[in-house]
């Protein structure tokens, strides 16, 4: 009988390879730190609304003072204006050489009706008075002075700036004396005509 040879011994089994050590955990990062909100300002509660006043009242304004009267207008009578040349120009004054005779009166009578001034005139007469300033209005009575007795007839013109601006009916003599207006606005002389009539 042949010896029995030892059974070889097994080779122990070789050991697995100890698992890796972990990783270490790392530490958790830090969170950051947030911005701190700011504090909202708070709301300033609504002013209370004022209650309106009543408006003071307003002065009364003194009145306006009332102006003076306009002054009234100069009258310059026939029977008291004096010749070109004579007078200073700045008054109506007859032209010399262009002009009638005039008889300048305080007193006379026509139609049985007497007046304060005047003048007298032939019946055939022409007469130009300048102006020598602003007037408005050339205003008379005409008609047959009582001493010619009745007698006669004519026809009374007045010329502005040359151009007859009034005439009257023929007028007699006893007829009640003819009212006059004439306007002289702008105007510089005035011609005041006698024609007799049959």
């Amino acid at each position: 009988m042949e010896p029995q040879k030892p059974k070889p011994t097994p080779k122990p089994a070789a050991k697995p390879p100890a698992p890796p050590a972990p990783a270490p955990t790392p530490p958790p990062a830090p969170k950051p730190t947030p911005t701190p909100k700011p504090t909202p300002t708070p709301t300033p509660p609504p002013k209370p609304t004022p209650t309106p006043s009543e408006p003071a009242p307003k002065p009364t304004p003194p009145p306006a003072p009332t102006p003076p009267p306009p002054a009234p207008p100069a009258v310059y009578q026939w029977n008291q204006l004096s010749y070109g040349g004579i007078g200073d120009g700045t008054e109506p004054e007859m032209r010399l050489g262009e002009s009638s005779w005039v008889w300048q009166r305080q007193g006379l009578s026509i139609g049985g009706q007497q007046y304060a001034h005047g003048v007298s005139v032939h019946s055939r007469s022409s007469v130009t008075i300048d102006l020598n300033r602003t007037c408005t209005a050339y205003d008379a009575l005409v008609g047959v002075d009582d001493l010619t007795l009745g007698l006669g007839a004519v026809r009374f013109s007045v010329y502005v700036d040359g151009a007859r601006a009034w005439q009257s009916p023929v007028v007699r003599g006893h007829d009640a004396a003819v009212p006059v207006h004439v306007g002289l606005s702008g105007a510089k002389t005035i011609r005041l005509v006698v024609e007799p009539q049959t």
